[in-house]
C-alpha cells in the first residue's frame, strides 16, 4: 500500500508542477510580444508533365512547412525531353505572381513564406543542338548585375545574331522570360541569339539614385557592345545584329535599331539640346564614337513586338516632362529616311491586346513608311499582350505554344530575308 501511495503522490506532484510550469510559461508568453511560435507556411507542389521530381525532406500532408527550412527539388525528366527549370512562384509583382527559377536539375528552395514549386521539361529538338549559356554580366552600374543568356548553336561560325531585350513595364521580369522565344529562332541553327537583361526604372532595383529611361537605354547600348565585343566567342559575327523585344522591350529593341546615331558621351541633357546615349558597357580600348559606328552599321533589322515608340504613349513611365527628353528617348520622333539608313522591321499585335492598342502601332508603322522603310505588320487574331513570354505556369506556356510559336517562325523568315 505504501507503494501505491508513493506513486500516486508522485503523480500528483508532477501534475502540479506541470501546471504551475504552463502557467509561467503563458505569462511569459503575455508580458513578451517578441517571443513567437513557430512560423510555417504553406508549401504546394505543381504536378510536373513530361518529367517529375522530387522534394527532400518530404513535405507534410497538410503542406505546412517551418520558415526557413531547404527543401532539395531534384527533377527528371522523361524520355525525350530535357529539364527547363526548377521554380518556385509567390505572390507578389507587378503582374500578381512570380517566379524564381534553375536552370539546373537539382535545386536547393528555403521556404520563407507560402510558394507553389514545381518542374517544367521541353522537348529534347528544343534544346539538343544548343550550347546555353546563363548570366554572363555584361555591366553593373548599380545593384542589380546586368548580364544575358546565350543561345547558340552547337558549331556555330559567323552566324548572325538576334538581341531580345525582354518586356515588362520597364520595372519587372529578367532575361529568363523569353528564353521560349530564343529557342525558336535558333531553329535551323542559323542565328546566335542573346536575351538581355537591364535596370528597371526609378528604384525599383533597389539603387539609391532613380534609373531613368535613357539609362535603360544605355544598358541595352553596352549589351549590344558586350555581346560584339565577345560575339565570336559564341559563333557569331559581330557586324550582323537583328534586335527584337516585346512591350517594353518592343521600345527598347526599336530603340536600339532607331537612336543608336545618338551614341556619344555628350551627356543626356546635361547640356541644353543635347541627348547622348553612352552605353553602359565600353569595351576596352575603343572610343565611344567607333562603337557608335559599330553598333550604327551592325543593327540591321528590328521586330519590336507590340511596344510603344512615342514617350507620349508611355510617359507614366517617364519622370521627366521635358519635352527635349521625351523625344529622345522616341524611336516614333527619329525614324530615318531609307536614303540615309535602312531599318526594316517586322512588328506584331495581338487583336486582343488591352494595353497597345492597333492605333499606337499604326502610327509608327504609317511613319516607317513614309520614310520608305520596309515594314511587316501583322495582327495576330485573338491574340492578347506578352504572348511572346515563356514562364512556368501552365497558361503561359500554352499561350505561347498557341502563338508565340508561329510568329517567332514569321519573324525568323523576316530576318532570313535580311540575312541570308
Amino acid at each position: 500500500m505504501k507503494h501505491f501511495f508513493s506513486m500516486k503522490s508522485n503523480s500528483i506532484v508532477n501534475s502540479a508542477l506541470s501546471i504551475c510550469t504552463l502557467f509561467i510559461f503563458g505569462t511569459v508568453m503575455a508580458s513578451n510580444p517578441k517571443i513567437k511560435t513557430q512560423e510555417s507556411f504553406t508549401v504546394t507542389l505543381v504536378a510536373p508533365e513530361n518529367g517529375s521530381y522530387t522534394v527532400s525532406p518530404e513535405l507534410p500532408a497538410d503542406g505546412k512547412v517551418v520558415a526557413g527550412t531547404e527543401l532539395t527539388i531534384t527533377a527528371t525528366p522523361s524520355a525525350g525531353y530535357s529539364l527547363d527549370v526548377v521554380y518556385y512562384t509567390f505572390k507578389g509583382g507587378m503582374w500578381g505572381t512570380t517566379s524564381v527559377e534553375s536552370f539546373v536539375p537539382r535545386t536547393k528552395i528555403v521556404v520563407d513564406k507560402d510558394m507553389s514549386i514545381g518542374a517544367t521539361f521541353v522537348e529534347n529538338n528544343l534544346v539538343e543542338n544548343l550550347n546555353v549559356i546563363h548570366d554572363v554580366v555584361y555591366a553593373k552600374p548599380g545593384v542589380k548585375p546586368l548580364k544575358y543568356d546565350v543561345f547558340a548553336p552547337k558549331g556555330a561560325k559567323d552566324l548572325p545574331a538576334v538581341v531580345i531585350i525582354h518586356g515588362g513595364g520597364w520595372s519587372s521580369n529578367n532575361e529568363d522570360v523569353m528564353r521560349g522565344l530564343a529557342r525558336e529562332l535558333t531553329k535551323g541553327n542559323q542565328y546566335v541569339v542573346f536575351s538581355m537583361d537591364y535596370r528597371w526604372v526609378n528604384n525599383l532595383d533597389g539603387d539609391e539614385s532613380p534609373n531613368y529611361m535613357h539609362n535603360l537605354i544605355e544598358d541595352v547600348f553596352g549589351g549590344i557592345a558586350h555581346i560584339q565585343e565577345h560575339a565570336k566567342e559564341y559563333g557569331a559575327d559581330p557586324s550582323k545584329i537583328a534586335v527584337t523585344g516585346d512591350s517594353a522591350g518592343g521600345h527598347l529593341s526599336a530603340a536600339a535599331a532607331i537612336l543608336s546615331p545618338l551614341i556619344g558621351d555628350g551627356g543626356f541633357g546635361t547640356t541644353e539640346g543635347v541627348y547622348e546615349f553612352m552605353p553602359t558597357y565600353m569595351p576596352n580600348g575603343k572610343s565611344v564614337d567607333e562603337l557608335k559606328k559599330e553598333i550604327v552599321n551592325a543593327v540591321q533589322v528590328a521586330a519590336p513586338s507590340y511596344g510603344p515608340f512615342d514617350s507620349k504613349d508611355f510617359k507614366m513611365f517617364v519622370q521627366q516632362t521635358e519635352q527635349g527628353y521625351l523625344d529622345a528617348v522616341s524611336p516614333f520622333q527619329h525614324v530615318p529616311n531609307i536614303a540615309d539608313r535602312a531599318i526594316p522591321h517586322f512588328i506584331v499585335r495581338g487583336t486582343e491586346d488591352p494595353i497597345i492598342p492597333d492605333a499606337m502601332i499604326q502610327g509608327y508603322v504609317n511613319l516607317l513608311k513614309e520614310n520608305g522603310q520596309t515594314v511587316e505588320y501583322l495582327q495576330v487574331e485573338g491574340a492578347g499582350h506578352a504572348f511572346f513570354d515563356w514562364k512556368p505556369d501552365a497558361q503561359t506556356r500554352a499561350t505561347f505554344a498557341k502563338y508565340g510559336v508561329p510568329y517567332a517562325a514569321e519573324m525568323k523568315s523576316f530576318f532570313d530575308s535580311v540575312f541570308y
